[in-house]
């Protein structure tokens, strides 16, 4: 069937909608707004002028029954050119258009939804027949409704058709769209298990049969400038082989012009690859690998096809095996409108008729036994590929338990090293807390070690006060000591002895009195000091009380020296000492009186001796009273 008939079919949709009165008349408004609908679908560029030339208003107008379909012919179909224009969206035009009016409630709410009945309705007037009103025949629909169990896995029960046909004597001169749609959707033509799967099954014979797909898979292909082997999804057309990323028909990634000289062989197993083939072109030779032999076998006869079909300049596998199964019903009609004639003349056959026909059913024979043979070998190696894949599919399992088994140990080593983690973070923020205390313990200890440090500063400055103190009470002491020591050495003469006692008196009261006052200041100040004070460092704490001690010694040894000290300062009277004084039998004068010069001299030498000898005396307790 050529192109104009096709899409006549489905002009004649529109027409007919159009048609409200059922009269084989529409309005001339009606038909140019339909004719600019299919010059648009048809990627046909407009002739305003031709069109208002055809309806004109006469009374040969459009209206009339040869009225349209002349300027259809001739405007329309004659112009549209194949490739030109998408004939899916030129028929979804006429369905549109068809629809509104013709299509059922009950069928959308059925098994067919709204894109299921468009699928079907082009493949309805692809089956259908080229008489109008257009229906389909029971072998045909036959032929449509096994397409789609065969695409639900499913095996075709006939006895539903069968029913429906014993039911309605009308259906056996054909079934029209609207009457296939209802009954399909109604469920009383297939038996289907869930309407996604009847979906998917429509989808696939729509591709297949309505946009001319004779076969389509995975294989692998290698590339052209990165010599790797890609799996890819191959769409094979009558005219092109169209290879894509994947199955959804997104991304295309090149596509195979199928010429007259193209040429399909088999190529022998390498680089590890197996069942590989090849389609070798003027300007290319692509590689490709199948799954299996029976793969490889199915594409080579499926390649070979299309390009059998280039080379017989048509375009449609399905158009083709439509007019072979027409043909053979057409000789079967005729093969059984003239059986009775060969039955009659079989009996005035002659003998080599009978042998002829003879070796003919040995011929048939033979060929039948050689397809057997053939059938019996095609399913031992079905039986074998079967089984290899079972192995292939079992080892498959055992592989996924296993990686579950992995993935399972994998799970509780994270969960275990998850544990750990958390233990982890835990001892972590434990040592965290006790960094901070700790580190607030050496800052507590920091400023205890300084304020140590400062106590131990004040207390060496106060000892350095104290020594310098000390310092400065022996100079002035030392000072206080000269002059005395002067005045011994130097006594004053008898005569003014009157005159020199009172500034002597008071020299020593003033001392006696500064000495016991500056006593009670070093007691005081080796006082001050707390004695249960720790010092940080035991060597300054040995170097302070060994110099207390120091000071307290020299303090407690200074007291009977000055006081001796206070003793030879006191003045002494003329003849106050000399009868206290032993007489010794050395005198130079015995018993007569000495001189002052004399007796100044002879005391002087006694007490030299007695300081040489150590001698220390003590006063009187009446002198110490006073």
């Amino acid at each position: 069937m050529d192109l104009q008939s096709e899409l006549l079919k489905s002009i004649w949709y529109a027409f007919t909608s159009l048609d409200v009165e059922q009269s084989g008349k529409v309005s001339k408004s009606q038909l140019k707004v339909l004719s600019h609908n299919l010059y648009t679908a048809l990627n046909i560029p407009h002739d305003p002028v031709a069109l208002e030339e055809h309806f004109k208003d006469n009374n040969n107008g459009p209206v009339s029954n040869q009225g349209y379909m002349p300027y259809l012919n001739k405007y329309i179909l004659a112009k549209a050119t194949e490739g030109t224009f998408n004939k899916e969206t030129f028929d979804e035009l006429c369905w549109t258009l068809t629809s509104k009016k013709n299509c059922k409630p009950s069928i959308q709410q059925g098994l067919c939804s709204q894109k299921d009945c468009f699928k079907l309705f082009c493949l309805f007037n692809l089956l259908s027949e080229d008489r109008y009103p257009l229906v389909i025949i029971q072998p045909e629909l036959e032929y449509l409704l096994k397409k789609i169990s065969s695409a639900m896995s499913l095996e075709w029960d006939g006895t539903l058709l069968e029913e429906l046909l014993s039911q309605n004597v009308d259906l056996h001169d054909g079934m029209s769209v609207w009457e296939f749609l209802e009954h399909l959707s109604a469920g009383q033509l297939l038996h289907v298990e869930s309407k996604e799967a009847f979906s998917l099954a429509v989808d696939e014979v729509f591709m297949e049969m309505y946009h001319n797909t004779i076969k389509k898979g995975y294989l692998l292909k290698k590339g052209h400038v990165r010599r790797n082997w890609q799996e890819r999804w191959f769409v094979l057309k009558p005219s092109s082989l169209a290879y894509f990323v994947s199955e959804d028909l997104k991304e295309k990634k090149g596509e195979v012009l199928l010429e007259e000289n193209c040429v399909v062989e088999n190529l022998p197993d390498k680089e590890g690859r197996r069942c590989l083939f090849c389609v070798k072109t003027p300007n290319r030779t692509y590689e490709m690998s199948a799954s299996n032999l029976k793969q490889r076998v199915d594409w080579l006869t499926a390649m070979q096809t299309a390009l059998r079909l280039r080379a017989e300049g048509k375009s449609s596998l399905h158009q083709e095996l439509k007019l072979s199964r027409r043909k053979q019903r057409e000789t079967l009609q005729r093969s059984q409108s003239n059986e009775p004639i060969a039955v009659e003349g079989s009996q005035h056959s002659s003998p080599e008729q009978e042998a002829e026909t003879e070796r003919l059913e040995q011929h048939i024979e033979s060929i039948i036994q050689k397809q057997r043979e053939v059938e019996a070998k095609h399913k031992e190696e079905e039986k074998q590929e079967r089984e290899k894949q079972q192995a292939i599919q079992r080892d498959l399992e055992r592989q996924l338990e296993e990686a579950k088994e992995a993935k399972e140990r994998m799970t509780a080593t994270l969960t275990e090293m998850e544990k750990e983690v958390q233990r982890q973070k835990k001892r972590i923020r434990e040592l965290e807390l006790t960094q901070v205390k700790l580190e607030e313990a050496l800052n507590a200890q920091i400023h205890a070690r300084l304020e140590e440090d400062r106590v131990r500063q004040d207390l060496e400055r106060q000892l350095a006060e104290e020594q310098k103190k000390l310092a400065d009470l022996l100079l002035l002491q030392s000072q206080l000591e000269t002059p005395a020591v002067r005045s011994q050495e130097e006594p004053p003469p008898q005569d003014d002895t009157s005159t020199a006692t009172c500034p002597i008196n008071q020299q020593p009261e003033e001392s006696s009195q500064h000495n016991t006052e500056e006593v009670p200041i070093h007691e005081s100040t080796s006082t001050a000091a707390p004695p249960n004070i720790q010092q940080p460092e035991e060597s300054g704490q040995h170097n302070t009380e060994r110099e207390l001690m120091s000071q307290s010694n020299s303090t407690q040894m200074q007291k009977p020296w000055k006081i001796q000290l206070n003793r030879l300062m006191k003045p002494i009277a003329p003849g106050d000492k000399v009868e206290h004084l032993p007489v010794k039998p050395t005198c130079p004068r015995r018993g007569q009186a000495l001189t002052s010069t004399e007796f100044i001299a002879k005391v002087q030498t006694g007490v030299g001796q007695e300081k040489g000898n150590g001698y220390s005396p003590s006063p009187p307790p009446q002198e110490e009273e006073e």
